[in-house]
């Protein structure tokens, strides 16, 4: 410890030697080491000097006097730290401030739920493997009418599961045996005529952030890769109620950031030299390649929209506090949101029906009536579109075609543009929540354990959150507030809006103002792999949202191709 703060001491009279700076030793690193140092001395150890130097840091400017009074209550500050660190502090150990998105003098949507899905007339084909990419809708009628049994289709899924699942990476875990379990119970329970809903019998996968008793939960890290935990997500609870049959855990970059997991890279089955893009990176590649009836993902900040995209499959991400992420890995308790992946818009609005609302644990959640307007009520709704995102010249045609589509489904289009604000500022609040998360995993270094470890990956962002003030931190959020206030104000005008999925800062502003978001297909590029539209919802409207996502996919068709490579045999 002695060596440390000595070493400290000298870096201090570093900082100022030319010679040095002249030798290209960045000014970063170095104030970077220096707390790294004052983090391992012992109390009463921080001196000026260091005190100067962790002001540049912070972009701070103190007098010297005003250093030399902070020296006692920084030191005692270590020790605090040090105590702190002797809680056991698991990862589902919840933050007990809770993020709100809705503003003063906005209330909650009343009423009652109104949501009645379209069920799609079905005939079993001769070969069973032709239901591999079929929507829900149309599994649902197949497995109501007694067509096709839950055990074929759940050992058809299986197969798949077998067979493609390690040319993709996408899957962590195959679930069979409580797979076949459930998929019995559930036509036991069918021919009783004891039909729980359109779910019932479904195979689905689980991306593998979502904890199941009896089964590796692995977050996609080396470090947990073993982990087991004896808890079950609620999401997977609510869907087991509607019997729904877990076929597999699915990938996720590591910790939840991009397609790399410790097994290898998740690939997009459009293009399997290319990866499925993340985090929600297996159920992407999964849905798309008909391996599942459906998948369940989790997004912060694009990890549906994005694998969406990519495998050309429709995701929903609901409204912050919809859905309860209880028993799922924590990454940012202000920003997380579990979300399904479907082959259609109408399946999502299924899923979304069933995982949705309260359950006592996690306390964002709110319970909130799932509006679904009908088609009569869809002429109603004002759908604005982001008039300088469809004006510029490097939006894609697929883009514009949207819409074209629809204003002729008799939809009266509203320009509008997104209120101005530093949106990226903000974005510190991610990595801080996510560094808190993991805090143990990089104080014991174990993150060297994750596969990337470049610049731009965990280990290095966890490392740099630690610089992030507790001050900076806060007043990020209080400015979240305004940010919402202003996305409020523009929610009066439009109740859904439509955006290029990538465009400006909608991404990053809607996942922090917790806005629900449905990306569906629209095309492809010129190297054949699917392109995306987004439609952004008022907080906890999301039947509106759904509902013209779901006017425009029918209008399209895009939803209904899929990867001929992974074609029935």
């Amino acid at each position: 410890m002695e060596n440390r703060c000595n070493d400290l001491n000298t870096i201090v009279d570093l900082q100022q030697d030319q010679t040095l700076k002249d030798k290209g030793i960045a000014m970063k690193k170095i104030f970077l080491f220096t707390i790294f140092v004052i983090a391992g001395c012992s109390k009463k150890e921080i001196t000026t000097g260091m005190a100067a130097a962790a002001e540049k840091v912070f972009g701070l400017n103190f007098t010297a006097s005003e250093r030399d009074s902070l020296l006692d209550g920084l030191n005692e500050r270590l020790g605090q730290y040090d105590q702190l660190r002797t809680i056991d502090l698991p990862n589902h150990v919840g933050y007990p401030l809770y993020y709100n998105p809705i503003v003063d003098g906005s209330n909650l949507p009343r009423g009652r739920d109104r949501f009645q899905f379209t069920e799609i007339s079905a005939v079993r084909p001769e070969n069973l493997e032709q239901c591999a990419f079929m929507t829900i809708p149309e599994l649902a009628y197949l497995i109501r009418t007694q067509q096709v049994k839950s055990e074929e289709l759940t050992r058809m899924y299986l197969e798949r599961l077998k067979r493609y699942g390690p040319e993709l990476e996408c899957v962590v875990t195959i679930t069979e045996a409580l797979a076949i379990q459930q998929a019995r119970k559930a036509d036991l329970e069918i021919a009783r005529g004891r039909y729980r809903g359109p779910l019932h019998g479904i195979p689905w996968g689980a991306k593998d952030l979502l904890a199941v008793p009896g089964y590796k939960t692995t977050w996609g890290a080396a470090p947990y890769k073993d982990q087991i935990l004896d808890r079950k997500a609620t999401v997977v609870q609510k869907l087991e109620e509607a019997g729904a049959v877990l076929v597999a855990k699915l990938t996720l970059g590591a910790l939840a950031w991009g397609d790399v997991w410790f097994g290898g890279k998740t690939r997009n089955p459009w293009n399997t030299e290319q990866g499925s893009s993340g985090s929600s990176a297996g159920p992407g590649s999964a849905t798309a390649a008909g391996l599942v009836g459906f998948s369940i993902g989790s997004e912060t900040w694009g990890s549906i929209v994005s694998p969406a995209t990519r495998n050309g499959v429709t995701g929903l991400r609901p409204s912050f506090g919809a859905v309860s992420r209880a028993g799922a890995m924590a990454l940012s308790w202000s920003m997380d949101k579990l979300g399904p992946m479907t082959r259609s818009v109408e399946g999502a609005a299924i899923v979304f029906n069933t995982i949705r609302g309260t359950d006592a644990i996690d306390r964002t959640v709110v319970d909130v009536p799932f509006q679904y307007p009908s088609k009569r009520g869809l002429k109603n709704l004002r759908v604005g579109y982001i008039d300088s995102a469809f004006a510029d010249s490097a939006v894609s045609d697929n883009d514009q075609a949207v819409l074209v589509v629809l204003e002729s489904l008799g939809l009266d289009l509203v320009p509008i543009e997104l209120p101005e604000f530093p949106t990226r500022a903000l974005s510190f609040v991610l990595q801080a929540e996510a560094a808190a998360a993991f805090d143990e995993l990089t104080r014991t270094n174990r993150d060297d354990e994750l596969v990337r470890q470049i610049e731009n990956a965990w280990p290095n962002v966890f490392r740099e959150a630690r610089f992030i003030p507790a001050v900076e931190y806060i007043n990020a959020n209080r400015a979240r507030t305004l940010l919402n206030q202003k996305m409020a104000e523009l929610m009066k005008t439009v109740d859904v809006y439509v955006v290029p999925s990538y465009f400006g800062d909608n991404l990053l502003r809607t996942n922090l103002t917790g806005h629900p978001c449905v990306v569906v297909p629209n095309g492809f590029n010129e190297k054949g792999t699917p392109t995306s539209i987004s439609f952004i919802g008022d907080l906890y409207e999301d039947g509106n949202v759904l509902a013209v996502a779901k006017a425009y996919q029918e209008a399209t068709g895009w939803h209904k191709q899929y990867p001929s490579q992974f074609d029935i045999e």
